[in-house]
């Protein structure tokens, strides 16, 4: 779908849930009452992206030093200090998941015109989830949402719903069926106590944030693509922010640009593409000091 049609598409979903949203109360608090229970990741000091594989240590100018923030996937262990964010794929099945998704849930995954699986062309191992119905979304959630009371009970602050943007790729998605499974999870992770994080599909943050409930984004290559903005509106600087060697090379910019620019995240990384952990050929990480 072109991106004007996306921006267009989601203006008018945006009236039409401006429009029949309740009046907000007198209350003089900062935050919605479901944000005051949860705990945002700070906005400075040291973040790691770490979904290849957990380690303890960084390498910073200053030395070696334990992330403030860490993102890492859902089967791996929180982090013993600082604000853990837990991985979960919300809109697409994991590799090692996508059989068992194909032969006891098929009626909760996409399919293409002649009844066959879709799967995402970037990961080809991973089938989209089609949250069109309500009775879909039911299933869709009985699946992914003990894993969300699951980060919590590991000891995670936070967790990061992946794949939002199925709906801007796959035409057999229905937008607002994309967008109630999305304000579901947000439910189940502020009941689980736990602040939940968009991730990437920036044309959608504002609407992510101020109707659907996200508590803060996690972006990747938003300087590559000169979007890092829309999630600074939506979200000021409550953003982490991923950056890779590869694709800035090809965009001709050098991290250090990235570091420069103001609407940039407080908190913004450089990680190799396959985030691999520290002392594994190919790791590279870097950040804005």
């Amino acid at each position: 779908m072109q991106r004007s049609i996306i921006l267009a598409v989601v203006t008018v979903a945006m009236a039409a849930l401006v429009g029949c949203a309740p009046a907000p109360d007198d209350s003089s608090d900062p935050l919605p009452r479901a944000q005051q229970r949860v705990r945002l990741p700070p906005t400075h000091g040291v973040f790691d992206y770490q979904l290849g594989g957990a380690y303890d240590l960084v390498q910073t100018s200053s030395g070696e030093q334990a992330p403030d923030v860490v993102t890492r996937d859902a089967n791996a262990a929180a982090p013993v200090d600082g604000y853990g964010i837990c991985y979960v794929n919300g809109f697409q099945t994991q590799p090692d998941e996508s059989a068992e998704w194909a032969s006891t849930r098929e009626s909760l995954l996409v399919h293409d015109a002649d009844g066959g699986l879709v799967s995402d062309p970037d990961w080809p191992d991973e089938y989209i989830l089609d949250p069109s119905t309500g009775q879909q979304r039911d299933g869709i959630l009985a699946v992914v949402g003990p894993l969300i009371d699951s980060c919590a009970t590991s000891g995670f602050s936070a967790v990061e719903i992946d794949n939002l943007d199925t709906w801007t790729r796959f035409e057999q998605i229905d937008p607002d069926g994309a967008w109630a499974l999305a304000a579901a999870y947000v439910d189940r992770a502020h009941a689980a106590g736990l602040a939940i994080a968009q991730k990437n599909s920036p044309e959608v943050a504002a609407l992510a944030h101020d109707e659907l409930g996200f508590d803060f984004a996690t972006t990747e290559e938003c300087a590559v693509f000169g979007e890092c903005g829309l999630y600074a509106a939506a979200y000021g600087p409550h953003v982490l922010q991923i950056e890779y060697p590869d694709a800035l090379k090809d965009a001709g910019i050098d991290f250090s640009d990235v570091c420069a620019l103001t609407d940039r995240s407080p908190l913004t990384i450089l990680r190799d593409g396959d985030l691999v952990p520290r002392g594994t050929d190919g790791y590279v990480y870097d950040r804005c000091e």
